[in-house]
This record gives C-alpha cells, sequence and structure tokens, in this order.
C-alpha cells in the first residue's frame, strides 16, 4: 500500500492516519498498515496524561519541520494528526520518512 491513501491535502497542510505503539523502544514511523490505511507510529512515552500525544506531535513535527498536533483519537491507537504547513513539502517528508 502506497503511504498516500493515509495522507490527505488540507487546506491548512495535510491531515495524517496513525497507527500509534506506546512504549516502544525507539521513536519512529515503521512502514504502513494496509488494512487499516494508516502509518504505524512507533513513540517510547507510555500512553499516560497525553504524553504519547506529544512525542507523536514532536515526531511528526520533527519530520515535517511544521506544526502538528493530534486532531482525533486522544486516547485510541488509531490518531489522526493535524500537520500545518506547505502541503507538498510535508506530503514529500512523510513519504521519506516511510
Amino acid at each position: 500500500m502506497d503511504f498516500s491513501e493515509a495522507v490527505r491535502r488540507m487546506p491548512y497542510g495535510a491531515e495524517a492516519d496513525l497507527l500509534v505503539s506506546p512504549g516502544s523502544d525507539r521513536s519512529a514511523l515503521e512502514g504502513i498498515d494496509p488494512w487499516r490505511k494508516r502509518i504505524i507510529v512507533r513513540v517510547r512515552a507510555k500512553p499516560t496524561e497525553g504524553k504519547a500525544n506529544k512525542e507523536v506531535e514532536e515526531l511528526i513535527s520533527g519530520i515535517t519541520g511544521c506544526r502538528s498536533e493530534v486532531i482525533r483519537g486522544h486516547t485510541s491507537r488509531q490518531k489522526t494528526v493535524a500537520v500545518y504547513g506547505d502541503t507538498d513539502s510535508i506530503i514529500a517528508s512523510v513519504g521519506e520518512a516511510v
């Protein structure tokens, strides 16, 4: 599956559908879940007090160079992140990282 099914163009930038695995040994994008059509993200933080969500936002911001925030799925492993900035560069950055 191409990662483009997990990323949508928006007027403000892009939205990415993620499948988050907290408590991992490293923080990184790990590929695509073809069944859920989501980008697999591993983070070190535990899913308590919003720590994993914050690390997801920091990871995506670091990859894209743009501000990001979890907009759906705050208490779920399946999340949607909004990334604010130039859509083409956001999509290119995510594509390189996956």
